[in-house]
């Protein structure tokens, strides 16, 4: 499972994502997307909002909204400190022992 599509499970259905798609009036799938997308591509190197268009196929103005909605790009590394549930400053982990719990691999 790919970083993109771990984010995106966790992303899912999150409350804070719920309410961004609402105020900007877009899709909660599309807000889940767009997080998981700018989240990853903020860790990427090059150009975040390209980085997050070619990953997920969300044009830059979505994204862009997206991203400045939650402060910008530095605020990027926010939403990864959401998903940090054991507060060690890697969300990584976190996120690989959700995806593995779901499969039964723990």
């Amino acid at each position: 499972m790919s970083l993109f599509d771990q984010i995106l499970g966790a992303a899912h259905n999150h409350p804070t994502v719920k309410n961004m798609a609402d105020k900007l009036g877009i899709d909660q799938s599309v807000a889940e997307k767009a997080i998981a997308a700018l989240t990853d591509g903020h860790q990427a190197d090059g150009d975040t909002l390209e980085v997050a268009s070619a990953k997920s196929g969300l044009d830059q103005n979505i994204l862009s909204q997206v991203m400045a909605h939650v402060g910008g790009e530095g605020s990027l590394t926010g939403f990864m400190q959401l998903l940090d549930q054991d507060h060690d400053g890697n969300p990584l982990n976190d996120i690989t022992d959700m995806a593995s719990g779901l499969f039964g691999k723990k």
